[in-house]
């Protein structure tokens, strides 16, 4: 009931989302002279380095590495970029938060949104490289997609809403989530096969919320097959439960946010 009533809410101030959504994806390359094109070019060039590096200078023997690697890196930017970044987004707005009432979540919301637009207009291209290297694309494993793409949103909201609301009070959590952050991508499946992890190292790797959703990802995009239900399953879990708790925590601190700052 509790969620109902606050989805409720957030859905009377959509227009303020809306505001903030596209205001942070305009200003995201503002000022440059290629501006929007930046959002598919920064990842083309990003896959062109790894192509360089692990396709021509230091062959992996996983076939198409640097494809394999890029379908991992373009949704785990947009979560660490949730983690390192959104955990701000009450602080940089707090000229909003301490003058007009409106339901703090706007914020983390809209911030998770806008980063989610940014990593959907990255996969244009991932399919595009996809398509090029001869992997192509399977209609049937694709549909499960959008669920990944779901999930996914879900755990990165959560983690921002716990975050963005704990900062406001310890301010220096900042900078250790850019190191949690640099830790958590070496315990990601991003540059390594988790089918190659040590059995008694699997489970520990699992506690990292985003191991299955990466998991899901290359099973869809790579290999071309539908998801494993468990890992599937264990995705679902870590999103709802860790947006649920975001949102609890979020709730109980936001009271004294403006007293804060």
């Amino acid at each position: 009931m509790f969620m109902f009533s606050k989805f409720n809410e957030l859905y009377n101030y959509r227009q303020m989302i809306a505001g903030l959504v596209h205001r942070e994806l305009r200003g995201r390359y503002k000022g440059s002279v290629l501006g929007f094109l930046w959002t598919f070019l920064n990842p083309l060039l990003q896959w062109g380095v790894y192509y360089f590096l692990f396709g021509i200078m230091l062959r992996n023997d996983i076939p198409n590495y640097s494809v394999y690697l890029f379908i991992a890196l373009v949704p785990w930017l947009f979560f660490s970029n949730c983690l390192a970044s959104g955990c701000s987004c009450i602080l940089f707005n707090q000229n909003l938060v301490t003058k007009i009432y409106f339901p703090r979540e706007v914020l983390p919301l809209s911030f998770t949104i806008s980063s989610f637009v940014n990593m959907l207009y990255c996969f244009i291209v991932v399919f595009i490289i996809l398509i090029i290297s001869g992997i192509g694309l399977s209609i049937v494993p694709l549909l499960y997609l959008p669920l990944v793409f779901m999930v996914e949103f879900l755990l990165s909201l959560g983690v921002t809403l716990l975050f963005c609301s704990l900062t406001v009070y310890l301010q220096d959590l900042a900078h250790i989530l850019g190191i949690i952050a640099m830790l958590m991508q070496f315990t990601t499946p991003i540059f390594f096969s988790f089918e190659r992890v040590p059995e008694e190292y699997k489970t520990i790797l699992q506690l990292n919320p985003m191991c299955s959703i990466i998991e899901c990802y290359r099973s869809i995009l790579y290999y071309k097959e539908i998801p494993d239900i468990s890992t599937l399953g264990l995705a679902v879990v870590y999103g709802v439960v860790i947006l649920v708790v975001g949102e609890l925590l979020f709730s109980k601190l936001q009271k004294g946010f403006a007293e804060e700052m």
